[in-house]
């Protein structure tokens, strides 16, 4: 009787512990990092490297592709702290592609460090920023754990199927991100890949004389066929389109007659460029960089440190 009843606990403790192991779980941990791991075998991806960070956490894989400006003269620059102000453009997508965010003209950021997160910004991307990327002027590409960007829950509306549309829940991110320090540089650059992306040619780039050291972009698109000036106290009557470099129009008036509009009540780069080179029957158009557009604030017209194109037909000029 004892052995069979020992015979019996043995097969049930045996069907038990089978019956475990079976159900054994990962945790969300190790299933993000077994769907990192897989998405840098399936796209050949190279040179990342674990975030070791406090102990090796976070579950961070990451490339930096540019350090950044670490020194000025020989003197150490101070590392990006959570008090920090930054400003950063960037792209994210899943992993499994059904959410991409690549238009690099809306993605900007200006802020603290420490707010990315408060932002409604992945923890993974301020956790990135503070301790990986670290430096102005650097730019990562950093794959984020889900458990580090939107949870078990996800973000947006809808369904998960429709692309860019909602995140899912347990998804990690692909996420590309470049500070940005030297306004003057980067905009440039983002002006010249503008025209290029879009043929313009036969533009003239002109320092502010009220800003110097900052430059903006002109062209005559029909010669006037008046000489009346146009001054700081002039109103013009005009139709005019105002955008930002993904082609969206934050103001325009295309009434024809036009608009009047007090040249004093425009940004100053723009009174500059119409009383330096538009007279009545001018239509011209003016690329500004962020610097002598809206500034690094978001809010008005749009995205951190946009670069705006304008183009202005002039009807007429009083006085």
């Amino acid at each position: 009787m004892k052995q069979t009843l020992f015979t019996f606990l043995l097969i049930s403790a045996l069907g038990m512990a089978s019956c475990r192991k079976d159900k054994l779980q990962p945790t969300v941990k190790q299933y993000d990092q077994q769907q990192i791991l897989s998405y840098i075998a399936a796209h050949g991806l190279t040179g990342f490297l674990r975030d070791t960070t406090g102990g090796d956490t976070s579950g961070m894989y990451y490339q930096i592709l540019n350090p950044g400006t670490q020194s000025v003269n020989g003197i150490p620059v101070t590392p990006l702290d959570y008090p920090s102000e930054i400003s950063f453009v960037y792209t994210e997508r899943t992993l499994d592609g059904t959410y991409v965010l690549s238009d690099t003209i809306a993605n900007h950021y200006y802020d603290y460090v420490g707010h990315i997160w408060s932002n409604h910004y992945p923890l993974g991307l301020q956790t990135a920023v503070h301790n990986l990327l670290k430096y102005p002027d650097a730019s990562m590409r950093v794959l984020v754990p889900s458990h580090l960007a939107y949870g078990v829950n996800g973000t947006g509306s809808g369904s998960s199927q429709v692309a860019n549309n909602r995140i899912g829940g347990n998804e990690s991110l692909d996420i590309y991100i470049h500070a940005v320090n030297n306004f003057q540089v980067y905009d440039d650059m983002v002006i010249q890949n503008y025209m290029k992306a879009n043929s313009l040619t036969g533009y003239t780039k002109v320092q502010s004389a009220l800003f110097p050291g900052n430059y903006y972009y002109y062209k005559i698109l029909i010669p006037a066929t008046t000489n009346d000036p146009i001054t700081i106290n002039s109103t013009a009557t005009v139709t005019y389109t105002a955008q930002i470099f993904n082609g969206t129009i934050f103001s325009q008036y295309n009434v024809a007659g036009g608009q009047a509009l007090p040249i004093s009540g425009d940004i100053p780069a723009v009174q500059e460029g119409l009383e330096n080179f538009a007279v009545a029957g001018t239509e011209i158009s003016i690329i500004l960089p962020s610097t002598l557009g809206y500034g690094i604030a978001a809010g008005a017209p749009g995205p951190a440190f946009s670069c705006l194109r304008f183009t202005f037909d002039i009807v007429s000029v009083t006085p």
